[in-house]
């Protein structure tokens, strides 16, 4: 990982990996401190910073990514475009921006919020869990996409109808529905009544 400002302080001297530092929060989303990511996320959970992102083709179709096996974190569901949590004091904008490059190996074509939703999910499979204020985007993309493996095992673009059809027949992340639903008014903004969203 490149050393930079919002990465310096958390990076390691003794050649270990360095410490990933989440942001957290209050209920309303106000910065309260910070915490490592994996003792953020052990039960019963510390409230952190998040955000997820949906992007679309020119289609209307949702951009899904199945989890990478060698995640330790829900490995192998299927879940949103891109997910992550932003590094302390990084805007959540710039962190989506960032991660939908490192993850896809794309920049979106256009990137707009879509709101905040707030939730717990635990995960059954690891026994950790997800609390989160979540900072949600919408947005296109046109490029094709260049995957990084460590972290997507597949991808696929799919309309409301082969969501319904893969949801009711392949595992997801505990946090999706929640967080589809909270950006389903952005969705359907960016897509039109058209796009079935």
């Amino acid at each position: 990982m490149p050393i930079t400002p919002a990465t310096a302080a958390t990076s390691a001297s003794n050649g270990t990996s360095p410490a990933i530092l989440l942001e957290l929060v209050d209920e309303e989303g106000n910065t309260v401190g910070t915490a490592e990511k994996l003792a953020a996320h052990q039960p019963p959970g510390q409230l952190h910073r998040a955000f997820s992102v949906f992007l679309f083709d020119e289609q209307g179709r949702l951009l899904l990514q199945r989890r990478a096996l060698g995640k330790y974190h829900s490995p192998g569901v299927w879940s949103n475009s891109c997910c992550g949590h932003p590094y302390p004091g990084e805007a959540p904008f710039a962190a989506a921006a960032r991660r939908a490059y490192e993850e896809l190996g794309v920049s979106p074509s256009l990137l707009a919020e879509a709101g905040t939703v707030r939730y717990n999910h635990p995960d059954p499979e690891s026994g950790l869990v997800e609390q989160e204020f979540n900072h949600l985007f919408v947005g296109m993309v046109q490029s094709p996409l260049r995957p990084d493996p460590e972290e997507i095992g597949e991808t696929a673009f799919v309309t409301p109808d082969e969501l319904a059809e893969l949801h009711g027949s392949a595992p997801f992340s505990a946090w999706f529905m929640t967080v589809l639903d909270a950006a389903r008014p952005a969705v359907r903004e960016l897509t039109g009544p058209a796009g079935g969203w």
